[in-house]
C-alpha cells in the first residue's frame, strides 16, 4: 500500500503523542495524578470521532443532491470508523472514571451507582447507540439505492442528536464530568502549555488515523460494488 504524507504524518504523530503522552512531565493534581495522561486518548478519540461524523454527514448531504453511490459509501465507512473511536474513548473514559471518580481515596468519589447516572455516560451510550442503529437499518435494507437513500436522511437524524446528547443536556444537569462551562482541553485554564505540546498533536494524530482506516474500508466496498453490478 503506498504511503501518503498524511499517513506517515499519522504515524509519527501517533508515535510522539504515546511516547510523549507516557513520558513527558504533567501537572500535579491530587484528584488526577498520573491518570491526567489518559487526556491524550480519551479526549482525543472523541475529538477524532466528531471530524469523522462530520466528513461522514457531508458525504450523506452530497449523496442525496447527486445520488452517487461513491458518497453512500464514504458516508458509511466514516460513520463506521467514527463509531469505532467513540467506543474505545467511551472504554478510555470509563477506566478513567473507575481511578478518579469511583476511588475511596479521592476526595472526589463518587459511589457507583452515581457514576452509572453520570448525564455524560449516558448521553454518549445514546449517541452511539443511536448510530449503532444506523448499521442495523442498513442492514435490513436490500436494495441499494433505497438503502443510500434512507441511510442518508437517518445518518443526518443521528449527527444532530449528537449535540444534545453529548454537548447540550449533559451541561444543563449536575455532573462529575469535567467542562461544565465550556469544551474540556480547549479551555486554557483546564490544560497548560506542556499538554498542549501533545494533545493537538494527538487529536491531529487519531483524526488521520481514523481517515486512513475509512480509506481502506472504502477501497475494499469499492471492489465488492463493483463485483455486485
Amino acid at each position: 500500500m503506498k504511503l501518503s504524507w498524511w499517513k506517515i504524518l499519522s504515524i509519527i504523530l501517533l508515535l510522539y503523542a504515546v511516547i510523549g503522552g507516557f513520558l513527558l512531565p504533567v501537572p500535579e493534581l491530587s484528584q488526577l495524578g498520573e491518570t491526567i495522561r489518559n487526556l491524550y486518548f480519551h479526549v482525543c478519540m472523541w475529538f477524532a470521532m466528531m471530524i469523522l461524523f462530520t466528513v461522514s454527514i457531508v458525504h450523506s448531504v452530497k449523496y442525496l443532491k447527486n445520488t452517487n453511490l461513491k458518497h453512500d459509501i464514504k458516508a458509511k465507512s466514516y460513520a463506521q470508523v467514527g463509531t469505532y473511536m467513540g467506543l474505545l474513548g467511551y472504554l478510555t473514559g470509563g477506566i478513567w472514571a473507575s481511578f478518579t471518580w469511583a476511588d475511596p481515596n479521592n476526595p472526589a468519589y463518587a459511589s457507583f451507582g452515581s457514576i452509572m447516572r453520570e448525564p455524560k455516560l449516558i448521553g454518549a451510550a445514546m449517541a452511539l447507540l443511536i448510530y449503532g442503529a444506523y448499521f442495523i437499518l442498513r442492514s435490513s435494507i436490500k436494495d441499494m439505492d433505497q438503502r443510500a437513500r434512507v441511510s442518508a436522511v437517518y445518518n443526518i437524524f443521528a449527527y444532530t442528536m449528537l449535540f444534545p446528547s453529548i454537548w447540550i443536556i449533559p451541561r444543563l444537569l449536575p455532573s462529575l464530568h469535567p467542562g461544565q462551562e465550556g469544551n474540556p482541553a480547549l479551555n486554557f485554564n483546564d490544560i497548560d502549555s506542556r499538554m498542549r505540546m501533545v494533545f493537538y498533536p494527538a487529536v491531529i494524530g487519531w483524526t488521520l488515523l481514523g481517515a486512513w482506516i475509512a480509506s481502506v474500508k472504502i477501497r475494499i466496498d469499492f471492489i465488492i460494488e463493483k463485483n455486485i453490478i
